[in-house]
């Protein structure tokens, strides 16, 4: 049994910025979002978040970029997508892995859309299956809405960053 999860956040910049950002280096660039210490051939090790309530769970994740791709919007313009996966560093059978799609695309001339779309099994069988119906499911949505929260706030900054200097 698979779960689909989806969330998005915007970035307030034209689409051909972000996907300048995006394409030059999506490891480095979830390595700054995420603050993470090592990455490796085309992996990255990073910290995910989630909150609930009260409670602040983190897990450390190796993010895998599997492609980039230029694609179509369900706007009908111009998208990039950026296939990834991620798995617990530490502990991996009692996580499941995350198979997920980041696509970019413009809404409005001076607006991006990320949109992370992933699929999860809950790992451990009856007893994970018990888990995810009780809490996984909702561990498994904060970290990627907070995830992607993070590279949107990245972007955000960076590209602030390149008008500032620019000016």
């Amino acid at each position: 049994m698979t779960h689909d999860l989806r969330c998005y956040d915007y970035v307030n910049r034209p689409f051909a910025q972000v996907r300048e950002l995006l394409a030059a280096d999506p490891r480095g660039l979830f390595q700054r979002a995420t603050t993470v210490a090592t990455s490796r051939a085309q992996a990255l090790r990073a910290q995910l978040h989630a909150s609930l309530g009260p409670l602040e769970l983190a897990a450390e994740v190796e993010i895998h970029v599997i492609s980039v791709e230029e694609s179509s919007s369900p706007l009908g313009g111009p998208a990039m997508r950026l296939l990834i996966e991620w798995h617990a560093t530490h502990a991996p059978a009692a996580f499941p892995v995350m198979h997920a799609v980041l696509t970019a695309y413009a809404l409005t001339p001076s607006e991006t859309q990320l949109e992370l779309e992933g699929t999860y099994a809950p790992p451990l069988g009856v007893v994970g299956k018990a888990i995810d119906a009780v809490i996984g499911r909702r561990i498994a949505e904060a970290s990627m809405h907070r995830f992607v929260q993070e590279v949107a706030a990245r972007l955000r900054e960076e590209l602030e960053a390149d008008v500032a200097r620019a000016s």
